[in-house]
């Protein structure tokens, strides 16, 4: 059964959301500089469609548009080529936010969600991490996980995300993940490394989303 979406459309003939994509068809084909976009969820579209397209639409070009980053792994051997390496990228404080991970010798991605709306950096931080650590669970493997965040790793090992971030109604979604992170935490062990990628010394994270 395919998965229902919500198409958001900012500018074109009659600017909306949507619940089909042929609906959506009609508002944007041949409108000139159109601006629209498919979220999962109709409440993360009602509050993209409040806000502005620039800060939805611009995250998804620049992922495509960045050129993947290289490590220059022979120089520095002491890098765990075996791992997962993961970041967020948010475009306000609080803003939307997205993480990922990515295997570090190939940076091929292995996993991405967002944007989620309303959340910061170190949330992003935190999720993909414990994200990482529940996928290698299930596959029943234990790769050491790297990320550039310190606040990020001690919230993992205290088991407990220390966000100051205030619940509203825009950020429930955020929150109820990082409510669950801390369940899982809470209800599972591992065996994973979890490592400070060392930027200054190696240059960016292989999962970095390239907007610095």
């Amino acid at each position: 059964m395919q998965k229902r979406k919500f198409y958001v459309v900012w500018e074109g003939r009659n600017p909306g959301i949507y619940d089909s994509w042929e609906e959506c068809k009609d508002q944007i084909d041949g409108f000139p500089s159109a601006k629209y976009k498919a979220f999962d969820f109709q409440d993360e579209a009602t509050e993209a469609f409040r806000g502005k397209a620039s800060d939805h639409i611009g995250i998804i070009k620049a992922i495509a548009q960045r050129k993947p980053h290289v490590v220059n792994y022979e120089a520095f051997p002491e890098i765990i080529l075996d791992s997962i390496a993961v970041d967020a990228a948010c475009s306000k404080n609080p803003g939307p936010v997205e993480y990922r991970g990515v295997d570090t010798k190939t940076g091929i991605q292995l996993f991405h969600v967002g944007p989620l709306a309303e959340g910061t950096n170190n949330i992003g931080e935190f999720l993909a991490i414990v994200h990482a650590l529940a996928m290698m669970e299930k596959q029943g493997t234990s790769f050491p996980i790297y990320s550039d965040s310190r606040t990020a790793l001690a919230w993992v090992r205290e088991r407990k995300c220390k966000t100051t971030l205030k619940p509203t109604a825009n950020n429930v979604r955020i929150l109820e993940l990082v409510r669950r992170a801390e369940a899982w935490l809470n209800t599972h062990t591992y065996t994973n490394s979890l490592l400070k990628w060392k930027t200054e010394e190696w240059g960016e994270i292989p999962a970095d989303f390239g907007r610095k």
